[in-house]
């Protein structure tokens, strides 16, 4: 096992911002999606574990944060150096003497932005040069908190797709806090669900999924006529704008298919919708704590 959590507590003055009260084992080459409202204490855990505030418990683990590498919602650099001066003074290196960086160049179609300053990079670029020079430190283990925050919808999904080709086959271990679904989707094999700093669920993604949803759930648009289509069905917690049915099994999905199909309803079919997971997950959690 890579890391366990026993315990943790982290207290901001009399506030309590994270209490982790079961066991949350961590193994090598697992990607785990961290995924809470604001103030869950997603950015808590992550600097936790890192050693960077002050906590109560144990976290058992071999790692040290030598062994870690982190991406920050926000990192400053000079403004008006070029951004491989930059990159070869933070890192103590040269490009041209270091394959492993130069491959993570090419990978992320980063030379031409080489000889720019780093205040006229994109915003997608400024986050292609902070990932390279995290990636580079090659760590046990990689927190991504917020990488694609204030990315328009077209370059936050090139770049998702961009870490997802890196990582698929390599035995890295990874912590991504996001609170977009998708990045999820894509990046994670299981969710940590966090809510008002304690741990509302986690696992693997499937299991959470047929645990908080069921089988398979049907999306659809949120009209009068569909609510009265769906009536006799069972209703999970989604969005406003949707109604998620629940099908536990091939025959409820059978018979909702067949409803939906005979009325020209447009539906979404799912087995992994982040989004509506977490909605009931946390939904239920709450009203355990009740």
């Amino acid at each position: 096992m890579l890391l366990t959590i026993h315990q943790l507590q982290v207290n901001y003055g009399h506030q309590r911002a994270l209490s982790i009260t079961r066991p949350i084992s961590i193994d090598r080459g697992e990607r785990i999606g961290v995924i809470g409202s604001n103030g869950a204490g997603k950015t808590t855990l992550v600097k936790a574990l890192l050693g960077l505030v002050p906590c109560e418990g144990r976290i058992v683990t071999e790692l040290t944060p030598e062994n870690m590498a982190v991406h920050m919602q926000s990192n400053a650099y000079a403004s008006t150096m070029a951004v491989q001066h930059i990159m070869e003074t933070v890192l103590n290196t040269r490009i041209r003497k270091n394959q492993r960086l130069r491959e993570l160049i090419d990978f992320f179609d980063f030379g031409p932005c080489l000889s720019k300053r780093f205040n006229a990079l994109s915003g997608g670029q400024k986050q292609k040069f902070t990932i390279i020079m995290v990636m580079l430190q090659n760590a046990a283990l990689t927190f991504y908190d917020e990488v694609t925050s204030g990315l328009d919808f077209e370059t936050r999904q090139r770049l998702t797709e961009k870490l997802t080709d890196w990582y698929r086959d390599k035995d890295d271990t990874l912590m991504v806090v996001s609170h977009y679904y998708e990045e999820l989707e894509q990046l994670a094999d299981k969710i940590l669900i966090l809510d008002q700093g304690q741990v509302a669920a986690y696992g693997k993604k499937e299991e959470l999924f047929d645990t908080f949803c069921g089988r398979v759930v049907y999306i659809l648009e949120n009209t009068p006529e569909n609510r009265r289509l769906c009536a006799d069905f069972p209703i999970l917690k989604s969005p406003d704008h949707l109604i998620a049915i629940s099908c536990p099994d091939q025959a409820a999905e059978d018979k909702i298919m067949r409803l939906l199909a005979g009325h020209n309803v447009n539906f979404k079919r799912s087995n992994s919708d982040i989004e509506i997971m977490y909605i009931n997950a946390r939904e239920r959690f709450r009203l355990e704590q009740r």
